[in-house]
């Protein structure tokens, strides 16, 4: 017979009321009688019903990340992130993936996201890049009165939840990384048009570069779109002169850095005595391919946990909402000297 919340307040000796406010992870409950109820909780394999919570208090403990990213990785590594907090919150995860880059006009796009909006039957919404730079998606959650998060957006209004990590200052990082190695002819892949943080890449090269006073030539730019094919025409072209080639590569994220390495083995490029790549992201790829490639570790993960965290959290309530930014790390591997 399944257990119930009477039986584990009845094995704790607290009250149904302590009970459910250990499990909703609420505050001012004694860390000694929190472990308790948690304890017996777990020994009964007890799981409270979201539905019958929900009718009890008009929420549905269910929280949507919304979605449009061209990365498997990047989008599964926000979905790990964030079940493990609704997971400790009590809620669910509902992943909506919302195409928007396939519709033709603004107005199928406002229709395609007040659509999902309105019929969304979730206590709050993770908005995932591109989407949180939407300004009509967070119009329409505002008119719906529906609480969001925004992750990784461009600019962040006063009065709005945002988790992100500083795309500027890693990408100055790993530029200067390079520059510090004894590169001067550095050739740059940005990433989508659509997405902020290709934008604050290049920012970020383009700074350390002028801090080392060094030129950041046009032929040496291309422009990408963070897949692996389009970092595999943008090495094709970087790579062609022989005579005129960077001695360093950085595309603004791992897939496209795969390409780079793809195209340099297919030359007889060697990496990395005779060309050093680096990418941004660090995702599995990174480990996989040969060499393994230097990189930005984004904190993805992270991200998506506190996003849900900032979302629910009974504690977030009660302060004025903020953006929380992460800490990201420099990856050194093979496709650089060392």
């Amino acid at each position: 017979m399944k257990a119930t919340i009477t039986d584990v307040a009845k094995q704790a000796g607290v009250s149904m009321k302590t009970v459910s406010r250990v499990l909703n992870n609420e505050p001012n409950v004694a860390d000694k009688t929190r472990e308790k109820v948690l304890e017996v909780a777990s020994a009964l394999r007890y799981s409270p019903n979201l539905a019958a919570k929900g009718l009890a208090s008009s929420k549905s403990y269910l929280v949507a990340l919304v979605y449009d990213i061209p990365s498997a990785h990047y989008v599964s590594k926000i979905q790990l992130g964030a079940i493990a907090a609704c997971r400790e919150f009590g809620y669910h995860l509902v992943p909506e993936p919302l195409m928007i880059g396939d519709v033709e006009t603004n107005e199928q796009s406002s229709v395609l996201l007040r659509n999902l909006f309105s019929r969304l039957p979730v206590d709050g919404v993770i908005l995932a890049p591109p989407l949180s730079d939407s300004a009509e998606a967070i119009e329409i959650l505002d008119g719906l009165k529906i609480p969001y998060v925004l992750v990784a957006p461009f600019n962040v209004g006063t009065g709005i939840r945002a988790v992100k990590m500083d795309d500027v200052l890693a990408a100055e990082k790993m530029t200067q990384f390079l520059i510090d190695q004894g590169h001067s002819s550095i050739g740059f892949i940005k990433g989508h048009t659509d997405h902020s943080a290709a934008s604050l890449r290049y920012e970020g090269f383009r700074n350390a570069m002028a801090e080392a006073h060094l030129t950041v030539h046009s032929h040496e730019v291309k422009q990408g779109d963070f897949t692996f094919q389009s970092g595999v025409t943008a090495a094709t072209a970087l790579l062609a002169d022989k005579s005129d080639r960077p001695s360093a590569i950085f595309a603004s994220n791992d897939e496209m850095a795969a390409g780079v390495v793809s195209v340099a083995a297919k030359l007889g490029i060697d990496i990395p005595s005779e060309l050093s790549v680096v990418g941004f992201d660090d995702t599995p790829l990174a480990r996989l391919i040969s060499p393994q490639l230097t990189t930005v570790q984004q904190p993805i993960y992270d991200m998506g946990y506190e996003a849900v965290r900032m979302l629910i959290d009974p504690a977030e309530n009660t302060k004025p909402p903020k953006t929380q930014e992460l800490d990201f790390k420099l990856i050194i591997r093979d496709s650089t000297s060392t």
